[in-house]
Formats: structure tokens, C-alpha cells, sequence
């Protein structure tokens, strides 16, 4: 069987983990808010997983422990979640491994993005999930803590996700999300909320959003923010032209196809942190000062204008 672990433990006593498979580790240090890749297990024997402290040296400090019989040639995604601390967090909704059978490596279609949903933050209500950039209205209802909604199989494009509550009338947070731009056409992820609606009753932990886990694991890709622009489309990535690419100085000039006005740009590096932000002015060109030492590799860009916004790679070399 091929299994993919996802740690979205969010309380700051899991911030790294080891992880036990039949008494022996297989992931030393594993961190909050990254993923490994599909792994082969055993199938069709008890397999079990124990989750210790990071500082563990045998399966003897597991602190919880799971056992599992996994099916002949199935895939499986399973999410680490859940409070282990006795106190600071509301509500401490126990520790747990949430598990989805019908995992996916790739798109059924490789002209799509196969994208299963797992609400995983747990301060935070029953939610839907509205696409508002692309029209496609409500995609994921009714979707409460701990529960996978099931593969959407969605043309590969930039969208716009408003996280709404079940009634759908009250917008709890809304994201960019450019599966075109970040070219997953023909992936399969997961994407996971993660993260705390409330940080000030659940000791200051990690905010609320909305993260991916693709089938290659590593750190897990936070979708941006949309903040003050949440009812702008996202515009193709082919409208924006980014040069030098790849940059070899501290200097970044954009431009867009249409000559409408450039109001911010955004970088979001290699992780998906927000790295810089800056207002621009009254042209569709723009010039950006990349602040010193940032790491070589793949970054996005993000323009917004006065009627949308939209993504384009580029890379630090």
C-alpha cells in the first residue's frame, strides 16, 4: 500500500514529532505543516504507528499509537491533527490520525488538478468552501472539523476561495488559489485547514489558512490572503511579464499585457511565506527592490490592480 503522512498538529507541543512504524522510526523530527512523499507500506498485516517527542530514542517514549491493516495496492493520505497539551488551548480537541482511503498520486485527467479538501483547524466552525474568481460558486459544504471532502477534479486555473460558514452568509477568510500559476495541472493534493481562527485562546499558536500538500511531501505550500481585495478575479499568469527571469540582482521589473495600473506587488518565497510587499503607482510597469539574502530558487509573484490580481513565477539565481 502507498501512504502519505500530512502533520497538522498545530498545538506547539507537536511543532516536531517522531514517527514510529512497526517499532522502528521512520521520520525523525517530523514538522508541523509538512508532508511526506507516498511511501510503501505493508498491506494486509497490522502495521502500527506510534507518534512520539522529537527527543524520542525508542518506541518505548511514544506518547500515542495507531495500528492500521492497509489494503492490497490502495493509497492512503493520513492527517496528524489535534491537541496533546493539557491546557492553553480551546477547545483541545484530542490528538488524532485522520485517515482518507481513496488517496491519489495524480489526476485521473492529466489536464486537471485533483484536489481533495480536509478541515483540520479546530477552533474553527463547520465551513463551505465558495470559488468567487471563476464563478464555480460553492465546490466543498458543510464541512466540519476532522472531515475529508472528496476529490474535486477541477480544470487547472487561478481561483479565488472564499471560506465561508454553514450558512454561507458570513466570509471567514478568502484566498488566492493559483493552481495554474504554481503548474498542477495533472497533480493530485491535498489542501488542509491548518491553523488557529483564534490564536489568543489557543497560546498564541499559528493563524488560520489554507495549506497544500502535494504527492512530493516537504514543507506544505500556504495559499495567499486575499485582504481588501477579496472580490477581485484573478487574471492569467500570461498577462503579467517578469524580467530578468531568472533574476541575478536585487532588481525586479514587472509589467502587465493591459495597461492598467499596478497598485502592490507581492513576493512569496519558496515556502509560501510573504517575504515583501510593496505599493506601487500609476503605470502598468513596476520596478521591485528584492530584499538582500534571499535564498536561491523558485518565488511568486503577486500584482494586484484595481479590478484583480494575479500570480507569476520567477526565480533567484
Amino acid at each position: 500500500a502507498r501512504v502519505q503522512v500530512i502533520h497538522n498538529s498545530a498545538d506547539a507541543a507537536a511543532a516536531e514529532v517522531d514517527v514510529y512504524i512497526n517499532g522502528t522510526k521512520a521520520l525523525d523530527n517530523f514538522a508541523f505543516r509538512t508532508a511526506t512523499p507516498f511511501i510503501d507500506l505493508p498491506a494486509g498485516v497490522n502495521v502500527n504507528v506510534g507518534i512520539a517527542p522529537a527527543s524520542s530514542t525508542s518506541f518505548a517514549d511514544t506518547l500515542v499509537s495507531y495500528n492500521y491493516t492497509l489494503a492490497s495496492g490502495e493509497k492512503y493520505i493520513i492527517v496528524a491533527n489535534g491537541i496533546v497539551s493539557g491546557s492553553g488551548y480551546s477547545p483541545a480537541t484530542p490528538f488524532n490520525l485522520y485517515v482518507y482511503p481513496l488517496a491519489r498520486e495524480a489526476a485521473t485527467d492529466t489536464t486537471k488538478t485533483d484536489v481533495l479538501v480536509f478541515h483540520g483547524s479546530t477552533d474553527a466552525p463547520t465551513v463551505d468552501v465558495v470559488e468567487i474568481g471563476a464563478g464555480a460558486g460553492t465546490i466543498v459544504d458543510d464541512l466540519s472539523y476532522s472531515e475529508f471532502a472528496g476529490y474535486l477534479e477541477l480544470p487547472t486555473a487561478d481561483y479565488v476561495l472564499a471560506v465561508r460558514d454553514e450558512t454561507g452568509a458570513v466570509t471567514v477568510k478568502t484566498y488566492n488559489a493559483p493552481l495554474a500559476t504554481l503548474t498542477l495541472e495533472g497533480a493530485a493534493i491535498t489542501v488542509v485547514a491548518s491553523g488557529f481562527l483564534d490564536s489568543t485562546q489557543n497560546s498564541n499558536g499559528p493563524s488560520f489558512g489554507l495549506w497544500v500538500a502535494t504527492a512530493q511531501g516537504l514543507n506544505l505550500i500556504p495559499l495567499p490572503e486575499r485582504t481588501g481585495t477579496a472580490t477581485r478575479p484573478v487574471f492569467n499568469a500570461d498577462n503579467i511579464k517578469v524580467y530578468p527571469n531568472p533574476a541575478t540582482s536585487g532588481i525586479l521589473n514587472v509589467e502587465l499585457a493591459e495597461r492598467e495600473r499596478i497598485d502592490m506587488i507581492g513576493v512569496f518565497s519558496t515556502n509560501g511565506a510573504l517575504v515583501y510587499r510593496q505599493a506601487m503607482g500609476n503605470s502598468n510597469i513596476g520596478q521591485v527592490r528584492l530584499p538582500a539574502g534571499l535564498d536561491k530558487g523558485v518565488y511568486l509573484l503577486q500584482v494586484v490592480t484595481e479590478t484583480g490580481t494575479g500570480f507569476q513565477k520567477f526565480v533567484i539565481q
